[in-house]
């Protein structure tokens, strides 16, 4: 359970039946309501590696949950890459990070899939204490994410693991934020329509002797037709029955299944806005930390200097989120793997998660916890310079191998770097650290104006970083419409 925060506890009971919660020493009371639903706000506790009971009864039950420590609950959520447990990947590396995870103050609370068109009130779900045994059932990300927190400062970390793969970010919404989002226009329309077909199939699946929201009443993709909802129904099911509960925070991973095409990528900023402030309300916690796992490299490396494919305008969207206050952004660029949409590495996902939280939650304010973000372009005369934040130790030209840290790479040039003049025309540019900035230029272009860096699906060659160890995210300093590719 959470600590220092106030711990919401809440059930169902006879109508009108009083309730005693304790947790430990601490004690508190309820009468359940007419329809038999009760809850109960205990005082925050510090955190806690000792094990306490939790206590609930009522006139008739009496319901004990033993072993419960104090600690940092984290709420981690998104498709595939975070659903994927740490077993799914067998290199030696992996088999001896699972036979060495012996963290009885780890625990992870898996959250079992469920399609609802309704929300729900409670999940199916199961606590595993993190130990050689029960490893590889946890997520592979929460699973480095957790170790790392934990290990560096002591507290007792809980995963709610509530991913589902292959899905959109709309799944994650609720009914209620999409239809009020300025953004939906002609999706909110047809997401009405879905539903509403969702609720005619419902109807007619329990006359015919079917349960609705089971494996035999399933949603299928949204957009291929109308009766085919896609939208809400992960929220539904996944995340509204796990409110109040008090957490710490939220890492988010997915973006895959809204970089179909330029349109619905561009979109994706304002359905991950949306999502963050639904959940901040959801969980009562306005500044609640949510931390954003940029997409990784993927497919074969483009030779378009400019780039501007689907998957670099998603990663430009998950950028954009940045502007609203208690986000970060982990960036994953240089470890995906152009064949596999579920890259093996994931320890450095999870350090790079837990560098963003270790800074901003837990006191550790000199860490450099992300690599260069691009802050500034001047013109001069054919160059123009690019200036960073998170500079770190200086800039570098780096390589990365595997899970090794990565390295000063003195054998080659920095790449991927574009640039265009006012006919929008883009080049590949020669680039050179300076300082703390970059000098971009292209013979091809002897009036610049705007430059890209890493700003295509695979960008093979990437190499700009900080001397910390971490990677420049893609960027582009202009505003210019992309071609609505596929």
């Amino acid at each position: 359970m959470q600590r220092d925060r106030a711990l919401a506890v809440w059930g169902w009971a006879r109508p009108h039946e009083k309730v005693t919660v304790s947790l430990g020493t601490i004690t508190a009371t309820a009468s359940a309501d007419a329809a038999g639903n009760w809850s109960v706000k205990l005082p925050p506790q510090p955190a806690s590696a000792t094990p306490v009971v939790l206590v609930v009864a009522d006139g008739a039950t009496r319901l004990e949950v033993k072993d419960v420590l104090l600690g940092d609950v984290w709420l981690c959520s998104g498709q595939s890459n975070m659903s994927i447990s740490a077993g799914h990947f067998t290199t030696p590396e992996a088999r001896q990070d699972m036979a060495r995870a012996d963290y009885p103050a780890i625990r992870q609370f898996g959250v079992v899939e469920h399609f609802a068109s309704t929300p729900q009130t409670d999940v199916t779900g199961e606590w595993l204490v993190c130990s050689p045994k029960t490893a590889s059932r946890i997520s592979a990300v929460a699973f480095y994410f957790a170790i790392r927190i934990h290990t560096e400062t002591g507290v007792p970390v809980g995963i709610v693991r509530s991913a589902k793969g292959s899905t959109g970010i709309e799944m994650w919404l609720s009914q209620e934020t999409l239809l009020k989002s300025p953004h939906s226009g002609a999706f909110a329309e047809t997401m009405r329509k879905s539903l509403a077909a969702w609720e005619e199939d419902k109807a007619a699946a329990i006359k015919a002797g079917k349960t609705p929201d089971s494996a035999d009443f399933p949603p299928y993709p949204f957009g291929e037709k109308v009766r085919r909802p896609r939208c809400v129904t992960l929220f539904n099911g996944m995340i509204s029955p796990l409110a109040p509960m008090s957490i710490r925070g939220v890492v988010w991973y997915q973006g895959e299944g809204n970089a179909g095409d330029i349109a619905s990528a561009s979109q994706y900023r304002f359905r991950l806005a949306l999502l963050i402030q639904s959940w901040r309300d959801l969980f009562g916690v306005e500044s609640l930390p949510f931390y954003i796992v940029q997409l990784p490299g993927y497919r074969q490396s483009a030779d378009s200097p400019g780039g501007g494919d689907p998957w670099s305008v998603l990663r430009e969207s998950q950028q954009k989120c940045l502007s609203i206050p208690h986000t970060a952004l982990a960036v994953t660029l240089d470890i995906g793997e152009a064949d596999d949409i579920h890259p093996r590495n994931k320890l450095d996902v999870g350090n790079r998660l837990a560098l963003l939280a270790l800074k901003r939650e837990y006191g550790k304010t000199t860490l450099i916890d992300t690599g260069p973000v691009y802050r500034e372009l001047r013109i001069e005369g054919a160059s123009a310079r690019l200036s960073f934040d998170s500079v770190g130790s200086g800039l570098m030209i780096g390589v990365k191998k595997g899970r090794e840290p990565a390295a000063e790479d003195k054998a080659n040039p920095l790449g991927r770097f574009a640039i265009a003049g006012t006919d929008r025309k883009w080049f590949p540019a020669d680039a050179v650290i300076d300082g703390n900035t970059v000098v971009v230029r292209s013979p091809g272009v002897p009036q610049p104006v705007a430059v890209r860096y890493a700003f295509s699906t695979n960008p093979v060659g990437a190499n700009l970083y900080n001397r910390d160890g971490l990677p420049a995210g893609p960027f582009r300093t202009d505003d210019w419409p992309l071609e609505a590719t596929k």
